[in-house]
């Protein structure tokens, strides 16, 4: 497929609502970054929100068939995603945002989420905390189950309890996780949620149960944003340049594009960056 430079399209399709899409940080640095890179090279990111997986198919098979687009991003990948062995069926060229095993023959840009989910865990037990919880994304997803996998084995190394909650990426459901979590016998002293909505979610149900942050409850967050930054307590976060990745792959996709053999790119580890949100536990 050939595309004339001045009239290049790359596409990237996401299943979300689009009312959470508007609200969700991640995306919209991932993004900004890629746009970075295409930007000044003259090529499109044609962003497509659907509602379903066999709508995120369909698109694939209409953009190979008219040739709307050069090369596709691929993110929110499940351990065996039917999507990779299409778009390679289809001859579309492509990215996958997740862990190389998720890949196949497709290169992709990843990030180590269980050295990540390690060091959280490690950070909470220095600090005293032996009931930690997980509000994961979508647990079919792979890089939940890295997290997930991660968690436990962490926990186990440090004779730590581990409760398990998840939730859709919104705040509702960070809110609706916590109030679950908060409810058990015995409760967690401190959360580790998957994306920064959940985590103001779950900030909210600590206030609504009148626990102190992070006095009775300690809060960390997966991804930084200005929410994570803005927000009363400002929130613990395990960050990384999510911006950085979405140039990362972009460039990745330019070098497809240009006939490059396939790569794994790893991008830097996310790390604990410490806020108000995390301290000693209150309880033991």
């Amino acid at each position: 497929m050939t595309v004339p430079r001045e009239r290049s399209t790359v596409g990237l399709v996401l299943v979300r609502p689009s009312q959470l899409l508007g609200s969700e940080p991640f995306y919209q640095e991932l993004i900004a970054g890629a746009e970075g890179v295409f930007g000044p090279r003259g090529i499109t990111l044609l962003l497509q929100v659907v509602t379903s997986a066999a709508d995120e198919a369909a698109t694939y098979l209409r953009w190979a068939e008219d040739e709307t687009v050069a090369g596709v991003l691929v993110v929110d990948l499940d351990p065996h995603d039917s999507r990779v062995e299409l778009l390679v069926s289809l001859g579309l060229p492509a990215v996958v945002v997740g862990d190389p095993a998720t890949a196949g023959s497709l290169p992709a840009v990843w990030t180590d989420d269980a050295s990540a989910m390690n060091h959280a865990v490690g950070s909470l037990v220095e600090l005293g905390h032996s009931v930690i919880a997980h509000v994961s994304g979508p647990q079919g997803l792979a890089h939940s189950q890295i997290r997930i996998a991660a968690l436990h084995e962490a926990a186990a190394a440090s004779a730590v309890a581990v409760l398990e909650a998840s939730g859709d990426y919104s705040e509702e459901a960070g809110l609706l996780a916590t109030r679950e979590l908060l409810s058990a016998r015995t409760p967690p002293t401190a959360i580790v949620y998957d994306d920064d909505l959940m985590a103001i979610g779950g900030l909210r149900a600590a206030r609504e149960s009148g626990l102190s942050v992070p006095g009775d409850l300690s809060i960390v967050a997966w991804d930084d944003s200005a929410l994570c930054q803005l927000s009363e307590p400002a929130l613990t976060v395990m960050g990384h340049d999510v911006q950085a990745i979405g140039e990362l792959t972009a460039s990745a996709l330019l070098d497809v594009l240009a006939g490059r053999a396939a790569e794994q790119y790893e991008a830097p580890t996310a790390t604990f960056l410490a806020r108000e949100s995390v301290g000693r536990p209150s309880r033991r």
